[in-house]
């Protein structure tokens, strides 16, 4: 299942980096693209995207 979601205070890279280990953390085989400029997270998953939205809500980051 892919996802695209869209978090606003994702500023840089380490940012992004955060956000794809807290996903890989609930599916290591997660597939993850964050781009900062766009503030846009794409993700290729098994897992429920309200368990991706609350892995990205627990790294501290919000999820529009």
């Amino acid at each position: 299942m892919t996802l695209q979601l869209k978090v606003p205070n994702m500023a840089c890279s380490a940012c992004g980096q955060t956000i794809t280990k807290a996903i890989k953390a609930i599916d290591p085989t997660a597939i993850v693209q964050t781009d900062p400029k766009t503030k846009q997270v794409n993700i290729e998953t098994q897992v429920s995207q309200a368990a991706v939205k609350e892995a990205i809500t627990a790294a501290g980051y919000s999820v529009a």
